[in-house]
């Protein structure tokens, strides 16, 4: 399991240091949180409802208090601060604009409470609502903006008194899909632009990986994982992260025999198939074996001639534009998937057809089961 110390020591600009939340006094919805950011990474805390990552945020926000541990921005001590004295850019999925203020009377709100002049306020807001591509707007009212454009002024009202962190609670929620893909790669490329540290929480795994530097995966207030996109889709580091990443096959199994970084593991069908062993260690230990859909070859001739291959019955073949996706039963299970590129000479595999399948052995993990 991480405990997100990966870039812990002087240049951590966020940590927590053993922090717990409770609300009742019983249960901890934040469990022991050890993680440590690094100025200018855009980190997103990703997991289902209740996994404890907006509590994680509003603790640092200050609209929460930790029942235990540390927080620290910069290398001070947060926990006793007010959130209107940490210098902090929220931004919400409801906006939370001001519906009676126009638009540059919004992006004017936190200048004047931290009391600049209005020629630097003016400055400053111009600025902001240009970054987002709102110049033209400030003397609109937010009802008479599109769901899209509050959101960009929501963004630019956090970033007006140039805080060095932004936190973000599910901010795209609301918009369509192609609003939504373009916002993010908006929202990415101005954190990066302007060097600011971002905090930002999701449940959509799709964003969490096309946006950020690392990502930390919540369940049951724990970290799980915590790790580039890239590591985090390819290598996970238990079945939680395995199923909860991307789309995602899972194969059950005991442990026959591990040898040379490989473990062989019998299939409860009696089949044989070779993974990379990630958190098992003995053999007889039961293992839930992950395997990407994309990476199932069904190509004998793409495979080493001593791969172990399982038969497959092919039982839907569904035309998905630049791709084709087919769902098979293996090993007793009807829902196993196969996914291939729409490419010259790529087979269209047809319901009814038998089928032999295998995989590189480094493409399949041995995990908890």
């Amino acid at each position: 399991m991480a405990d997100g110390t990966a870039h812990a020591g002087t240049d951590a600009f966020v940590e927590f240091e053993r922090v717990q939340k409770s609300y009742d006094g019983e249960t901890l919805v934040v469990k022991d949180l050890n993680l440590a950011m690094p100025k200018g990474e855009f980190l997103t805390m990703l997991g289902p409802s209740g996994s404890g990552k907006t509590t994680c945020l509003m603790m640092l926000a200050g609209f929460e208090t930790a029942t235990h541990g540390e927080i620290r921005l910069d290398g001070s001590p947060i926990n006793n601060i007010p959130p209107h004295k940490r210098g902090i850019g929220m931004v919400f999925q409801n906006y939370a604009l001001f519906p009676h203020m126009s638009v540059a009377e919004n992006l004017s709100f936190p200048l004047e409470v931290r009391q600049l002049g209005k020629s630097e306020r003016e400055a400053k807001i111009q600025r902001a609502l240009d970054m987002v591509q709102m110049g033209e707007f400030g003397g609109r009212r937010p009802a008479q903006l599109s769901g899209g454009q509050q959101q960009r002024v929501a963004l630019a009202r956090a970033l007006v008194f140039e805080p060095e962190l932004v936190l973000m609670d599910e901010p795209l929620g609301a918009l369509d899909k192609q609003l939504r893909e373009s916002l993010q790669f908006e929202i990415t490329n101005l954190a990066h632009e302007l060097g600011i540290t971002t905090v930002y929480v999701t449940h959509d795994q799709t964003e969490a990986l096309t946006m950020s530097d690392r990502v930390a995966v919540f369940d049951d207030g724990r970290i799980q994982q915590l790790a580039p996109p890239d590591e985090l889709y390819e290598s996970p580091q238990n079945s939680f992260v395995a199923q909860f990443i991307g789309e995602n096959n899972t194969l059950e199994g005991v442990v026959q025999e591990l040898r040379d970084g490989i473990a062989i593991v019998r299939l409860d069908d009696g089949g044989l198939i070779d993974a990379v062993p990630v958190n098992v260690a003995e053999v007889g230990e039961r293992t839930l074996v992950s395997i990407r859909p994309e990476r199932v070859e069904h190509k004998r001739d793409r495979l080493s001639p001593d791969a172990h291959t399982l038969k497959a019955e092919v039982l839907e073949f569904i035309y998905m534009g630049d791709q084709f996706r087919t769902r098979l039963r293996v090993a007793g299970r009807d829902d196993f998937i196969v996914k291939s590129r729409n490419a010259q000479g790529q087979d269209r595999l047809r319901p009814g057809e038998t089928i032999e399948i295998g995989w590189l052995p480094e493409d399949a993990r041995a995990l908890d089961a």
